[in-house]
């Protein structure tokens, strides 16, 4: 990013996280109730494990902010993890010796970082990489997204998202345009009470629910695809220039860096190859105010640049890794063949997921308002949009 820089730290079982957001123009509202509900959001969906009954996350402010409002320094904050009480031998900050540390974990789990983690960082204990690698870190960026949402919301910018599959059931399955089959009030609904899926379509959701419940039985996990949504983005986000200033490239690169995406497409995406031209391009409607589209296949970026349009990525989220009943694996020590580590998880995260989502497009594009319309203060920012 070229405005605004991020620094997260802290482990999943820690004493908790932390963060730093620097970038951020002086005299921005904060609204800390709206930045704790993106971390219940982020906590929220069936298929959780039980780390999620836990887990009480609130922000703790600790920099960048006084009375309400940005200084224009960086803005530190902490996230505490509750269950930090449990582990404070097997996350021990102070040296423990050998003969009374717990086991060390030594089957690598197919999918996960434990392998590859392990043999990067030369540890023989898996619990040295898996503990930064796990989706709990994405809490500290949910709330640096949260402060980036508040920034876009003075713009006009509205970000939301929803599950538009899981396995094998989408949403909407006989819809040609997804977004104008979701009911009405939906979103409202969403964010006052969510469903356990976070999925608009409720029939699918109902099916997607027993599917879950299908995988728990079976010890396994089921992953899907969530949608993330930004309405009301100014035409002329991002740049053509170079391939790292290209809209697209930075919002697909940071919705990949979620743990667990696998893919991602922006507009119709993958659908396009199966199309010719004359069916996927989009036609401005003569007939509309400003430059509006007849359709919005493009996903509301052309050329890497956001054309006005509401931009919808859609992200594909494997499977969770660790497995009730787990896959074979081979002991890093010894060789020897065995069972994969079994470590608390969930049976799917895709409601959080899109959270997370919501949070990782709200910061790259917050990023490129700053750095289009420029302001070291939001009155500069506010004149210049």
């Amino acid at each position: 990013m070229r405005r605004l820089r991020i620094l997260t730290s802290g482990e999943s079982h820690g004493p908790g996280l932390s963060g730093i957001l620097e970038g951020l123009p002086a005299g921005l509202r904060v609204s800390t109730p709206l930045v704790d509900r993106d971390l219940r959001r982020r906590q929220h969906g069936y298929g959780s494990g039980k780390r999620m009954q836990i887990e009480r996350d609130r922000v703790r402010w600790t920099a960048g902010i006084r009375y309400g409002r940005t200084l224009g320094s960086p803005v530190g904050f902490a996230v505490d993890n509750l269950d930090w009480k449990n582990w404070t031998d097997r996350m021990s900050i102070e040296p423990i010796p050998a003969d009374r540390r717990p086991k060390p974990i030594t089957r690598a789990r197919p999918g996960h970082i434990d392998l590859a983690g392990a043999l990067k960082y030369d540890t023989d204990d898996v619990r040295d990489v898996l503990e930064r690698a796990s989706a709990r870190s994405t809490t500290p960026r949910v709330v640096a997204g949260a402060l980036a949402r508040q920034l876009l919301a003075t713009c006009g910018m509205r970000i939301w998202s929803f599950v538009d599959q899981l396995g094998p059931i989408r949403a909407f399955p006989d819809a040609d345009d997804m977004l104008s089959a979701i009911p009405r009030g939906w979103l409202k609904r969403d964010l006052a009470d969510p469903s356990p899926l976070r999925c608009p379509d409720p029939e699918a959701e109902r099916a997607m629910l027993a599917e879950v419940d299908a995988a728990k039985e079976a010890g396994d996990s089921i992953g899907g695809s969530f949608v993330v949504v930004v309405e009301g983005t100014p035409i002329g986000l991002g740049s053509s220039s170079e391939w790292d200033t290209r809209l697209d490239g930075l919002l697909a690169g940071a919705t990949m860096a979620i743990p667990g995406v696998k893919g991602v497409e922006i507009g119709l995406g993958f659908g396009s190859v199966e199309r010719r031209g004359s069916t996927v391009h989009d036609v401005v409607n003569a007939d509309a105010a400003g430059w509006a589209r007849r359709t919005n296949r493009a996903g509301g970026i052309e050329g890497g640049i956001s054309n006005g349009e509401p931009i919808i990525i859609r992200a594909a989220q494997k499977p969770v890794s660790t497995l009730r009943t787990p896959l074979p694996s081979l002991d890093l020590g010894t060789g020897e063949p065995g069972r994969a580590h079994i470590e608390r998880s969930d049976v799917t995260v895709l409601p959080r997921a899109a959270i997370v989502g919501e949070a990782m497009v709200a910061l790259v594009l917050a990023d490129e308002l700053l750095h289009s319309f420029g302001g070291d203060t939001m009155g500069d920012l506010r004149a210049a949009v």
